[in-house]
Order: C-alpha cells, then structure tokens, then sequence
C-alpha cells in the first residue's frame, strides 16, 4: 500500500501544479480570502457547485469572476431578480413563423462556470430551474434534452441580512449544493492592503487564462485516486448518522434540536470534498484532518434546525461543530 501511495504522491503533485499559478492569478485582485479561494478550488476539483453566503462587499462575486477569467472557459453571470422567469435561466423554444416550426433558444445556463448572483432574489419556480441542471448536468426544453459541457459548476452568492424582497432557497435545491460557506470580514491588515489597491476611481487588473478545461478534469482524475482508509470512511458515516440519531452516539441532547438529519448526499460530497482537500495539500491520502477542515461546510446546510434549536438560539453550526467535538477520530 505505501508502494501505491507514493505513486498517488506523485500523481498529485504532477497534476496539482497548476493549482498554483491559479491561485497567484486570483491574489493579483483578491486580498486575502484564503479560505473562500481554497473552498472555491475544491469545488472545481470535487466537481461540486458552492453557495456562497456573506454581508455586502466581503468580493464574493469578485472572487468567483475572476476564478473564471483565469480558466479558459465558458462563463455567465446571471442576476437573480423576482421577475426573472425559468426561460430567463435555461431557455425555451421559440417559434418560427417562416416554416411554422419551433427551435430551441438556449439559456445562459449554457456554460461552464455559471456565477447565481443573489440567488434567492428569485422566486422558487426559478431556483427550481437549476434542479435538473446541477444534479444531472443536462437541461430539457420541450421533447429535447442537451447535455451540459465539462466542466460545469454553479457557483451562487446570497445575503444573510436581507429578508425583504429575498425567497428562501428550496432544502431539495439548498442539498445539490456541495458546498455552503460563510465569508467574514477581513482582518485590519487585510483591509489596509484592499484600501491600497482599490480605492482609485478606475482601476482594472487584467486576469490571465493560466488553466485549461482539459486541466481540471485530469486533476479530478486523479482526486479520485487519492487514498482514503476504511477508517476514515466510517468516521465520515459517523458524522453524517450522528445528524440523524445523535442518541446513538451518545448525544441525546442534540435530539431535540435536529428537525431533519443530512441526507446521503452528506456522506458522498464529503468524502469527495476531502480528497480534494488532501490533493490541495499535495498529499495523495486523506487525514481525519481533512474531513474536519471541510466538514462544516458539507454539513451546515443539510442539518435542519428544530424549532426547539431556534429559541434557544442554537443553530446548525453549533450542532455540527457539537458532533464534530464528540465523534471518536480514528
């Protein structure tokens, strides 16, 4: 097995280097955000689309813009607004009046990289748009069904602050996200170096295409190569089951405070999600470390908080971080 370990230690260090100049590309306009970068990153390897979730002028849309304009691909910001349609999204068919046929009339959604900007602006008929898309990677217009291209992610922004005007994010839709993060301010040093770069009143920082669609996915090849021990597989089942009976391990007093526990879904993205952390790090195995890095935000939004977790102001953060403190680590 070390024999085989070391050839997967090889792998990833051969096909993560571009990882790298990626990353360098997005510090020329992103100042700091290491962990919305890193998160951003495995979603691309892992495959997974991401809700972005953060106040107002935290470069949520920025960061995903530019990871787009550093990779020679496809890529459509799409505003979310409540008089946004689903033709608006995917498209639909339009008639010919010449030959009295009808002919399919493609969405946005048509591309690579598809930036969901504010997406609960948009009522449920449209969010549920995206259903097909994300979870199946093609889209039905009519009688006719297109394959979406490879790579395709979602990547949606949100505002926890405003309520009014704003539509809750379906839980059917919330789970086909792989990812759910919650960016914070800057530190003081951060913010200096972001008041020294951008406060001009026209300043452009040209990004260049540094990576190739061809390179993602052979990066993902190889994702799925890296190791991963049967013991950490259970403690990922661990984690998910606890969310669904937390007295069968011995935490009884997180009963009551879970209305739904994380579906299968949980267990798959965070297995995936931790390889892909681990080929980040250059390694070719997956540590416990690993599973806990990115497992917050794999669960964070699968696990539905009770009534009973809302007035006593607990919410699934400090449920999953509960569970993360008390499952055994191998």
């Amino acid at each position: 097995m070390a024999e085989g370990i070391t050839v997967i230690n090889e792998k990833v260090r051969k096909e993560s280097a571009f990882l790298h100049l990626l990353i360098s590309e997005m510090e020329k306009v992103i100042v700091g955000q290491k962990y919305l970068i890193e998160r951003l990153l495995i979603g691309l390897l892992a495959n997974g689309h991401i809700l972005i979730e953060g106040v107002p002028g935290l470069a949520k849309t920025l960061s995903v813009r530019v990871l787009a304009q550093a990779i020679s691909t496809r890529f459509q910001r799409i505003q979310f607004t409540p008089d946004l349609l689903p033709a608006d999204l995917i498209g639909t068919l339009v008639y010919n009046p010449k030959d009295g046929a009808f002919f399919t009339k493609k969405g946005p959604i048509f591309s690579n990289l598809i930036l969901a900007d504010e997406i609960n602006r948009a009522p449920a008929k449209v969010q549920s748009a995206l259903l097909e898309a994300m979870q199946e990677r093609q889209v039905t217009i009519g009688e006719n069904t297109f394959k979406l291209d490879d790579p395709f992610l979602v990547l949606a922004t949100q505002n926890p602050i405003e309520h009014e005007g704003t539509y809750p994010l379906p839980e059917a839709q919330v789970d086909r996200f792989m990812l759910k993060l919650k960016i914070d301010y800057p530190n003081k040093e951060e913010e200096h170096k972001i008041l020294k770069r951008m406060a001009v009143t026209d300043k452009k920082i040209e990004v260049s295409h540094v990576v190739k669609p061809e390179e993602i996915v052979r990066a993902r090849k190889v994702v799925d190569e890296v190791y991963m021990d049967e013991k950490i597989e259970r403690y990922i089942l661990d984690l998910v089951f606890a969310t669904r009976n937390p007295d069968v391990y011995k935490l009884p007093e997180l009963k009551p405070l879970i209305q739904y526990g994380a579906s299968p879904r949980a267990s798959i993205y965070l297995t995936v999600a931790a390889k892909a952390h681990a080929f980040i790090q250059g390694r070719g195995y997956v540590t416990p470390h690993d599973v806990k890095s990115i497992g917050m935000d794999v669960l964070r939004h699968r696990v539905i908080a009770s009534y009973e977790a809302e007035a006593e102001e607990k919410t699934s953060d400090d449920i999953v971080k509960k569970i993360f403190d008390e499952i055994e680590v191998p």
